[in-house]
Parts: structure tokens; C-alpha cells; sequence
């Protein structure tokens, strides 16, 4: 074999064996890039999760309080937890010794929702009450609802760091708290009371989701909601809504007072706000939170939460889709099935029931959102008849609002 033919040859072999050398090694290789990268993100994610700021950071500076809709120094005893999914805001108030009151605000308006109740509980009934904001609204933070959706798991561990930053003992041997949860507060609240009986000793739920009926969500709602959609379409369509604009032809609702009209999830926000016949953020929507500062109202409020606070609309729209607003009849029917058991006073069952013996549902008469006729039959069928007590007060979805008077009296005679 002349030199040529030799060189030729073994160019060959060299080819051969590195065509054979990549197709082994190559997906060894691709293998353990992609672990590497995979492992390389997730650290990051690990140690870098994405927390959304409240206007208290997120702005460079807040204007002057008495300007804001919703000031910081709206409610007394305020205070900043800093926590592993971010701040939040917490006011607590009231006799030390007084019966502790938490609430649970609903899916748009922050804790400010509950002034009115909370003065007359704190001044006139002698209680102890804490408010906070729920993750993306008001001044607490919003962990990223893609990494931390808004659940029933995630409301529920920021309740009980709610309650691990006040210094009186909320969850202390042999305490327990009323709680009082609004709207979607009101389904956070009935699903923390049936995991920790142990610390709610009292349940009042105003206008409360959990038991709304399928059939009221309409199919444009449950497509806009159902991750079918793509992310950029259903925030211009939610923020729109939350702006009082007309829904999209195919989203379009009905809320004629008819018990079997649909609605849109995000009509919850229009009730909200006193007279539901205005637009969601008409700017006389107003109610008396704070009848020395008139600029303060839940309209006002949640406009300002969509312009200030980055986390405000992925919160709503991860609440829509992931919280405890439907198909919540098993964890209400644990809650009766403890009730009739602690009647009979069993070894540490008693304990474990509700101090009055039953659950209060507070409805507004005319509220297009909860319809009352149906959430008192649904409610007495999961709970027991003997395990809950309905009180229908006048007024729409925003009775806790537009009548806080009338709901704190009904709910002292219950709890008296």
C-alpha cells in the first residue's frame, strides 16, 4: 500500500471511529447538560423566589397619607411581618383581655373592608381585634402565584403566621379565636377552621364563597380561567373588568337577580363596593369606612391597588382560579360532622367543636353574588340544621361594608 493509500485509509478509520465516538457520547452528554441546567434553575428558584411588592416598596415614595385611598395609617396598632412569601400587613387593637377577634377579608378590597366592624367590636364590645391583607392586596406582599398559587394551602399558613406575630398568644394553650371571614375570606375561614378546630372556637361567615353553585360560573368564566387561554389575553380582559369596563362578547354575564343567571368571578369585585348597579370603580361608590376621610372606600381602594401594587392582578387571577370558592362541601361537612360529635361530649371532641355549638351565616337579601335562598339550603345540608344558624341582614354583597352596625349586632347576639 503506496503513502496515498494509506493516508487515505486511515482518514477513514479516524472518521469512522468519531462519527461512532459522538453517536455514543452525545446523549451522555445532552443527559447530564440537561441535568445540570435543570439543577442550575432550580437553585436559583430556590434561592431567589419571586416576591411581588406592595406600594410600600414598590413605590419610591408613598404621597402624602391623607391623599392615599387606602393610607397606612388607616386602622390602628399596625405592624410589618416579614415572612418567607413577603410582608404583611397586620393592625391589631383592642383590650388585651377583650374576646380576639381575626378576620378574613374578601378577593379585591383589603382589611380596611372591615373598619366599620372592627371600631364598633373594639370601642363598643370591649374585643380584641387583628386584620391583616391578604397576599397581593393592600400593603402586604405577593409571593409569585406561578411558584405559589392562592390556595387554600398558601391562606392558610399565612393566617397562622398572622397569628404568630402578635405578643398576646392568639394560638396559646387553651385559646381560641372568633373568626370572621367575608366572601372569599369566608371560604378561607370555613377550610382553616375544619384543619385547626383546635384554635377557632367561634365561626361567623358573612357572604360567604365555598358553596357558590357550578352552574352560576358561565362558560366564558370557566374558559377565561381554565390556563386555556394565553396569560397576556385574560390580564387585559380581569384588568379591564376590575377598571369597570364591559366584559368581552364572549365573557359577557347576566346579573338580573336571577337564581339562575351566571356570573363572572370577577363580578365579585363590583359587589363589593356599595350599590353593585355602578360600575366596579365608579368614583362615587363609596362607603362610610372613615367618615372623617370620605376619600377612603373600597372603589377607591381597589383602582389604587391596580395602578400601585404589581401583585394585586396575578393574586386575583391566581384566587379565581386556585381558592376555596366552590366544591368546598366536604371540608363544611367535617365542620357539622365535629359540631354533632362535640354535642355528645366525647373524649377531646367537645373541645374540638365550636363554643356556640353552631356556625353563623350572615347573607345580604338582595346579593346577586351569594344568593341567600341557596347558600342557607346548601349550609344546612353540609352542616346539619342543628349546626348552623342564618341570619339574613338588608343589603347586598357588600353588607359588612354598607351595614357594619347590623352585622355586629347580629353577630354579639349570637355569640352572647
Amino acid at each position: 500500500m503506496d503513502l496515498t493509500a494509506l493516508t487515505r485509509h486511515l482518514n477513514l478509520n479516524f472518521r469512522s471511529k468519531r462519527t461512532l465516538y459522538i453517536a455514543l457520547t452525545a446523549p451522555i452528554l445532552t443527559y447530564y447538560l440537561s441535568r445540570l441546567l435543570s439543577t442550575a434553575f432550580s437553585s436559583r428558584s430556590q434561592r431567589s423566589p419571586t416576591i411581588l411588592a406592595s406600594p410600600l416598596k414598590a413605590l419610591p415614595q408613598l404621597p402624602n397619607p391623607d391623599s392615599l385611598p387606602y393610607p397606612p395609617d388607616a386602622l390602628p396598632g399596625a405592624r410589618d411581618v416579614e415572612t418567607p412569601y413577603g410582608s404583611i400587613r397586620v393592625y391589631e387593637w383592642g383590650p388585651p383581655a377583650g374576646r380576639k377577634v381575626l378576620f378574613v377579608h374578601g378577593i379585591s378590597t383589603p382589611c380596611i373592608a372591615f373598619a366599620g366592624m372592627a371600631k364598633l367590636l373594639a370601642e363598643r364590645e370591649g374585643c380584641r381585634v387583628m386584620l391583616f391583607d391578604l397576599f397581593g392586596r393592600g400593603y402586604s406582599d405577593a409571593p409569585d402565584p406561578a411558584a405559589f398559587p392562592q390556595d387554600v394551602r398558601l391562606f392558610t399558613t399565612q393566617i397562622l403566621l398572622v397569628l404568630a406575630s402578635s405578643e398576646l398568644g392568639w394560638m396559646g394553650a387553651g385559646e381560641r379565636f372568633t373568626l370572621v371571614g367575608y366572601s372569599l375570606g369566608g371560604g378561607i375561614g370555613a377550610a382553616f377552621t375544619s384543619y385547626f378546630p383546635n384554635l377557632v372556637g367561634s365561626l361567623v361567615l358573612i357572604a360567604p364563597s365555598g358553596l357558590i353553585r357550578a352552574k352560576h360560573i358561565s362558560f366564558g368564566s370557566m374558559l377565561l380561567y381554565g390556563n386555556l387561554l394565553p396569560r397576556w389575553l385574560v390580564r387585559y380582559y380581569v384588568a379591564n373588568r376590575l377598571k369597570g369596563r364591559p366584559p368581552i362578547p364572549f365573557a359577557r354575564t347576566t346579573k338580573s337577580g336571577n337564581p339562575e343567571a351566571t356570573v363572572d368571578p370577577a363580578d365579585v369585585v363590583e359587589s363589593e363596593v356599595p350599590d353593585g348597579k355602578r360600575p366596579a370603580l365608579a368614583a362615587d361608590s363609596e362607603a362610610a369606612l372613615f367618615p372623617d376621610r370620605p376619600g377612603i372606600s373600597p372603589a377607591n381602594t381597589v383602582a389604587w391597588q391596580m395602578d400601585t401594587h404589581p401583585g394585586f392582578l396575578p393574586a386575583f387571577i391566581s384566587s379565581i382560579r386556585h381558592a376555596p370558592i366552590t366544591n368546598q362541601h366536604d371540608r363544611w361537612r367535617l365542620i357539622g360532622s365535629r359540631q354533632s360529635a362535640g354535642q355528645n361530649m366525647s373524649d377531646g371532641v367537645g373541645v374540638q367543636a365550636l363554643k356556640e355549638g353552631k356556625v353563623l351565616i350572615m347573607l345580604g337579601e338582595q346579593d346577586q353574588v351569594i344568593v341567600a335562598d341557596e347558600v342557607e339550603e346548601d349550609a344546612t345540608r353540609v352542616l346539619g340544621a342543628e349546626n348552623v344558624e342564618c341570619v339574613r341582614l338588608e343589603g347586598g354583597h357588600d353588607v359588612p361594608i354598607a351595614h357594619a352596625r347590623d352585622c355586629v349586632d347580629a353577630m354579639m347576639k349570637f355569640l352572647a
